[in-house]
């Protein structure tokens, strides 16, 4: 099963990549690993999603389905979600730390040494310190790729915004007073810009909560990012760091559970396909939601790693009603928590 986790983490996230599960039946626990509509992996060679593969399934958000009678959890991978922010003067700060708080990968490019440093010390993973229009070559951009553009002047800005708006992108956010902004996106339009790119970047950059300060700004912007990505299609909970636990050899005999939701109902605090691993020695990795919910999923996978002749259980959690309240789950909504041993 490892080459399984290996393919996800290695996916290309200009495809359209699905993961399967059969739930019940013969085929219970089996997998599938499916790219672009095309069954490319399944753990039981000629298996259940081998008979199915003329009509495997087009889904666009993570839940179950039925074929041929069995229920299947269907997800997609969450691809890594990526920072570019170009310009490391104050604002950029705050935007370096939060973004780095919510699990995004922060490259900044800034043409000034000291600032550079600065972006450095705030903790981007990737700084690089010269002409913006020669560091935008190096971003290729992607679906899962937020551009922020919080120069130091609208000739800069014009600069990274002609470039970023060529390249496949997730969003595109620009700082500066509407007329700064208007002013740029003019003088691109006269030079033949898209006008449907332009019309889709967000000026002036983040929500409209009244921010001041460079740390209020940068929640502002943080705060859009957010907004923008939950818009999109939920790609699960298949986190370079719950990839990174599995795959870590160190770890490697050490039996694990990996607790993955796969549906919802009401105002349970995680989506379909959010996951945490759960290990022998009672670590674990991520988190569905916290709370009550989530102590009893580790203690029911300590409990599953315990019996020999299970490796998948699917777990209802009913968190309405007095007795669920009594216990502490006061989201009040219903969850099924998938089990694996791995």
């Amino acid at each position: 099963m490892t080459e399984l986790y290996h393919l996800i983490a290695s996916c290309n996230p200009n495809r359209q990549t699905l993961i399967l599960t059969a739930l019940e039946g013969e085929a219970k626990g089996e997998k599938a690993f499916v790219v672009d509509g095309v069954l490319q992996w399944e753990s039981k060679k000629g298996g259940f999603f081998s008979q199915i593969s003329d009509t495997l399934p087009d889904v666009s958000a993570p839940g179950i389905i039925t074929e041929n009678n069995t229920r299947i959890f269907c997800e997609f991978p969450a691809h890594e979600q990526k920072l570019v922010i170009c310009g490391a003067g104050h604002v950029s700060i705050p935007v370096i730390q939060i973004g780095r708080m919510i699990g995004c990968t922060v490259t900044v490019l800034e043409d000034r040494p000291k600032f550079a440093d600065n972006a450095r010390r705030a903790g981007a993973d990737t700084v690089l310190c010269e002409p913006f229009e020669e560091g935008l070559k190096k971003i290729p951009g992607d679906p899962d790729t937020y551009f922020i553009i919080v120069t130091r002047g609208h000739r800069y800005d014009q600069v990274c915004l002609e470039k970023i708006m060529k390249k496949e992108h997730a969003y595109i956010g620009m700082m500066g007073s509407r007329a700064r902004t208007v002013k740029v996106k003019q003088a691109l339009l006269e030079q033949g810009a898209d006008p449907q790119v332009l019309e889709s970047v967000h000026t002036p950059i983040g929500l409209p909560i009244g921010g001041e300060t460079p740390e209020e700004i940068g929640v502002s912007i943080i705060a859009e990012v957010i907004q923008e990505k939950n818009r999109c299609r939920k790609r699960g909970g298949f986190t370079k760091e719950i990839l990174r636990a599995i795959l870590d050899e160190k770890d490697k005999d050490i039996k694990k559970v990996l607790a993955t939701i796969v549906t919802k109902k009401g105002s349970s605090p995680r989506e379909a396909g959010t996951k945490m691993l759960v290990y022998q020695d009672g670590r674990t990795v991520g988190t569905i939601g916290g709370g009550c919910l989530e102590a009893d999923i580790i203690q029911r996978s300590l409990r599953l790693m315990s019996q020999e002749n299970l490796s998948l259980v699917l777990h209802h959690a009913d968190m309405t009603g007095k007795d669920a309240e009594d216990e502490g789950m006061v989201c009040g909504g219903m969850v099924d928590v998938l089990l694996e041993v791995l």
